[in-house]
């Protein structure tokens, strides 16, 4: 199969440079504000976003430098399969955030929620729709019992090399 490559759309910047310290998912990211800078030659596909309460941003994990297919995922210490879990450190390094969209200034998203290491490349960037994208979970496997828990972790230093 043929490689596949991305280009950067745009760099996310936050006030997260290292992952320790960090929240663990954009939902125990209250107050944790950003900035979204657009390329240029982007900007245009903007258009219209400001609509929406909510984006979604599908960004590259640059600092992850290892992919290992069992992880302690931040709410265990249990190993676990790593596509049972969100950690960084994927076969391909992708992430996705659901943040607060609070404005828009011609190339740069202001937004809030935000989970995201400073300097991130941003790939996509998309609208979030309820009532596309909320679904009721009947099941959240080992994560049952423990999402209360997570507003209360930050990210410690296991992904990092």
């Amino acid at each position: 199969m043929k490689p596949i490559l991305y280009k950067p759309i745009g760099i996310i910047h936050s006030l997260f440079s290292t992952a320790k310290g960090s929240p663990i998912q954009s939902a125990t990211a209250r107050g944790a504000e950003g900035r979204v800078e657009v390329f240029s030659e982007y900007v245009e596909g903007l258009q219209d976003l400001e609509g929406f309460s909510h984006i979604i941003l599908l960004y590259h994990f640059h600092l992850s430098k290892r992919c290992s297919l069992t992880v302690k995922p931040f709410l265990d210490q249990t190993p676990r399969g790593l596509f049972a879990t969100r950690a960084p450190a994927r076969p391909n390094p992708i992430g996705l955030s659901v943040v607060r969209l609070l404005k828009i200034d011609e190339s740069t998203l202001f937004v809030d929620h935000v989970d995201i290491l400073n300097g991130t490349p941003l790939l996509d960037i998309k609208p979030y729709v309820p009532m596309f994208d909320t679904w009721e979970a009947t099941r959240v496997g080992w994560l049952a019992g423990r999402g209360e828990s997570a507003a209360d972790i930050k990210a410690d230093d296991r992904f990092s090399d």
